[in-house]
């Protein structure tokens, strides 16, 4: 199986007019990428804070896109989020992410979500499933 994008991703496509839209920079000689995300209100979960689904999207993307970037086509088959502190809307938000492991049937990969002081708001791990022609 190979995945293929038409540009309607939620978090990443050009096309989608609902969805985010936001533009990673990966580094692949150090399996890295980050992007900033403003939230708007619409994003929000309590007053003023971005709502906790979102902030799991926004890892969960930086882990999976990177994965695709690097040429694992891999879907999500675990994800742990750990909330540290609130997010605010309205505010840059550096999302970061990284693959720490990289198997025959599985890669792993961590996302950081960081307020532009560095202060951590978030972190989440992942173990990506490879599709059955890459992990042969």
């Amino acid at each position: 199986m190979k995945f293929e994008t038409n540009g309607n991703c939620f978090v990443c496509g050009k096309k989608n007019p609902n969805g985010l839209r936001l533009h990673f920079e990966v580094d692949p000689e150090g399996k890295t990428l980050k992007t900033t995300f403003i939230s708007p209100a619409t994003f929000q979960g309590w007053d003023g804070l971005v709502h906790g689904g979102i902030i799991a999207t926004l890892l969960d993307e930086a882990m999976a896109k990177l994965s695709y970037e690097l040429g694992y086509d891999t879907v999500t088959a675990s994800l742990e989020i750990k909330f540290k502190k609130p997010a605010p809307i309205l505010e840059p938000l550096e999302v970061y992410g990284e693959i720490v492991e990289i198997r025959k049937r599985w890669v792993r990969a961590r996302a950081t979500l960081k307020a532009r002081d560095g202060t951590v708001l978030a972190e989440g791990k992942s173990t990506l499933m490879r599709t059955p022609t890459q992990s042969l």
